[in-house]
């Protein structure tokens, strides 16, 4: 399968072989997840006006999020007492379930509960899609896999707004989730040929000592992120105070608990800590991700409602934000290791101008400079992203370089959830709690951006931090 000193695919012999096959489907779960994640925010105006509570749309992500952090934890150890084979056919089953329950909501809560059991089978998928690529395939052509699992997640980002957008405007929103349900469904079936080899039907040996499961920190997460959401509906002042502190409080906690076990963690050491690059680069991640979750969540609903714009529309501009991102980070992929710090302050610095610049171009309904914003959001993201995740697992210690390397998406997704959760304070305490109107819509979207502008510039300080860093890793050690 592997030809020459570089370990170049032979992907005529790997299609052969059937294993082409294998790992084209097994990559079906993370298209399936990543589609679904970056669909809803453009069939989030025709799904309030049929199912209203407006109030809960910052639920839709947090939700969504917590269920694939929860998961994705939970299915790299599944497979050691159940087959592969069939930890990917429950999670299948529980992906459509979830969609199914979408797609038939009467109301926003239902629509919220499927939201969470999609979550859980998504997440499940996509971490046993790397599971199957460690079981499944030789270890020499990982990274090629690895990295054409990293453009399926560009061509779903891309794909999902446009599903969303076309589906409902062309037939009905209802019927964007049932896309999902006949492809969970039809997944699940197909596992019982494709992944009908000895590795995908045993589990790991009965000796492997796997760590424990860290149900307390990501118990005590869920809480957080609930209490933080819920101080969003039906906002008042003492009410929501006290549940955004206590929230906050958790997410403190969780970390906390999770740095005192340390044989199921699932972050380094000194996380925050501006005194090591690990925590610069970790502080980055998590400013960032809260803080650029507003327009994706808000976006398509502010801009349909106060601007008349229609959801295609929306579900382009928030594609050329993904594809923006995927985009720059190919061309700077290979960029030389002196001018990496250039590049992530750069990029830092667009990200959080992007975010700055929501809070006058959206209110003014202006569609080349929304979508100027949206470019610069993602692109910052495009060409930071890859250098300070290689910074962060090049600088942890050796016996944490494991830890660092997964921790970095989970502080996305936990980075996500939040931003979702606290975007739904902000919007339903500018009015969208009455009802949506283009009063509300206005107000919205001003405060929905002008609020995170501090989280953007504290991910900015903390990319210049990093960026200056004496004694970094060079790119062969880092490799």
């Amino acid at each position: 399968m592997v030809q020459g000193k570089v370990n170049r695919v032979d992907w005529r012999a790997l299609w052969a072989s059937g294993d082409l096959a294998r790992f084209c489907f097994i990559s079906l779960g993370i298209l399936l997840h990543a589609t679904n994640e970056t669909m809803v925010a453009t069939i989030m105006p025709a799904m309030v006006g049929d199912l209203s509570g407006v109030q809960l749309v910052g639920w839709s992500l947090a939700i969504y999020e917590l269920g694939a952090i929860v998961a994705g934890a939970a299915a790299g150890r599944m497979v050691s007492y159940v087959a592969l084979r069939s930890n990917v056919m429950v999670a299948a089953l529980f992906y459509s379930t979830g969609a199914l329950i979408c797609a038939a909501a009467p109301s926003m809560q239902a629509f919220l509960a499927g939201r969470l059991i999609e979550g859980l089978g998504g997440g499940a998928l996509v971490s046993l899609a790397f599971v199957s690529v460690e079981r499944l395939f030789p270890r020499t052509i990982w990274p090629q896999l690895f990295g054409l699992m990293s453009a399926i997640w560009g061509v779903a980002a891309f794909s999902g707004p446009m599903l969303g957008a076309l589906m409902a405007e062309l037939l009905s929103w209802r019927w964007a989730f049932g896309v999902f349900v006949i492809g969970g469904v039809a997944m699940a079936l197909a596992c019982l040929i494709v992944l009908n080899t000895p590795e995908a039907r045993r589990r790991q040996s009965a000796g492997t000592e796997l760590p424990p499961f860290p149900a307390v920190p990501l118990a005590c997460l869920a809480i957080s992120v609930i209490l933080i959401a819920s101080a969003g509906v039906n906002v008042a002042l003492l009410r929501s105070s006290l549940l955004l502190g206590l929230g906050l409080a958790g997410l403190a906690l969780f970390f906390r608990i999770d740095a005192l076990k340390p044989q199921s963690r699932l972050f380094p050491a000194n996380l925050f800590s501006w005194r090591t690059p690990v925590g610069s680069g970790m502080t980055m991640i998590a400013s960032f991700s809260v803080a650029t979750c507003s327009f994706a969540v808000y976006g398509p609903l502010i801009l349909t409602n106060l601007h008349g714009i229609s959801m295609l529309t929306t579900g382009y501009i928030i594609a050329a934000e993904s594809i923006a991102w995927s985009i720059l980070s190919i061309l700077v992929a290979n960029a030389p290791a002196e001018r990496e710090r250039s590049i992530i302050a750069c990029g830092a610095v667009m990200i959080a101008a992007g975010v700055a610049g929501f809070a006058y171009t959206v209110p003014h309904g202006s569609i080349p400079l929304i979508l100027f914003c949206a470019l610069l959001q993602g692109g910052g993201f495009g060409i930071a992203w890859p250098f300070v995740t290689r910074i962060i697992v090049a600088s942890a210690p050796a016996d944490e370089q494991t830890i660092a390397s997964s921790a970095v998406p989970t502080m996305q997704r936990i980075g996500y959830a939040v931003g979702a959760a606290s975007a739904g304070i902000v919007a339903n305490a500018s009015g969208f709690s009455e009802g949506i109107n283009r009063a509300a819509a206005a107000n919205a979207g001003v405060w929905l951006f002008l609020a995170f502008v501090p989280l953007g510039l504290l991910g900015a300080v903390a990319a210049f931090r990093l960026s200056s860093e004496p004694g970094r890793p060079q790119r062969a050690q880092e490799a």
